[in-house]
């Protein structure tokens, strides 16, 4: 795919992370840099709504306030208190990072992306949320939220149309990563594509990024 150019991508930047300053949710993994904390969120958040997840992160961390205390608890007990989250299997993968940490890292989640996705159940998106959102690099994400406000914004429905698999959505969310900020960049994009740029009901007529986007683009045309 070919990238968008540098004038739009910085234009971009600027603008989500204006909108940023001014919408973006106060959720109490944000205020933590914590790694262990940061990865009970990321679990917790996959096919969760957010609201759904607050209290249970909490009520987690209370129980289980390092990496150490959940490795040492019982994988049924840990099963219990996710109740009723969904998606059973997270809880189980949680706690099998947590041993498998202390077991190799002394309790200290690795920032390496190779390492990281070596733990059981931690794939890029996971990686790359540790090591922007806890460790400060430079690491691209991409969820669902992400992957709708690239699309909309850079492809358009008629190119969207034609995108098979990933690739070409991990390229650009990597692509538009300022560096130095991707933690506020992430945090922005995710909130964007939760609260403004919806499935449904994305607000367009107020949108900051309506003069260069391609859906706006072609719903005009």
């Amino acid at each position: 795919m070919k990238l968008p150019p540098a004038p739009r991508i910085r234009r971009f930047q600027r603008r989500l992370l204006a909108w940023y300053g001014v919408h973006r949710r106060d959720l109490p993994w944000r205020r933590t840099r914590r790694p262990y904390r940061v990865l009970v969120s990321e679990i917790m958040l996959q096919q969760t709504q957010v609201d759904r997840v607050i209290p249970k992160y909490l009520q987690f961390l209370r129980r289980y306030p390092t990496i150490r205390h959940l490795a040492r608890a019982r994988v049924e007990e840990v099963r219990r208190l996710w109740y009723p989250l969904g998606y059973n299997i997270r809880p189980v993968r949680l706690h099998a990072i947590a041993r498998e940490t202390v077991a190799r890292y002394a309790g200290r989640l690795p920032d390496d992306e190779e390492a990281l996705r070596r733990l059981p159940g931690i794939g890029r998106y996971t990686a790359g949320a540790v090591r922007a959102f806890a460790y400060g690099r430079d690491a691209a994400v991409l969820d669902t939220n992400v992957r709708r406000v690239l699309g909309r914004v850079f492809l358009g429905p008629r190119r969207l149309a034609r995108v098979r698999g990933q690739k070409t959505f991990w390229d650009l969310a990597e692509a538009l990563l300022p560096p130095g900020r991707a933690y506020d960049f992430n945090q922005a994009l995710m909130d964007f594509g939760a609260t403004w740029c919806t499935p449904r009901k994305p607000q367009c007529p107020r949108c900051p990024m309506r003069g260069f986007c391609a859906t706006v683009a072609t719903s005009a045309s």
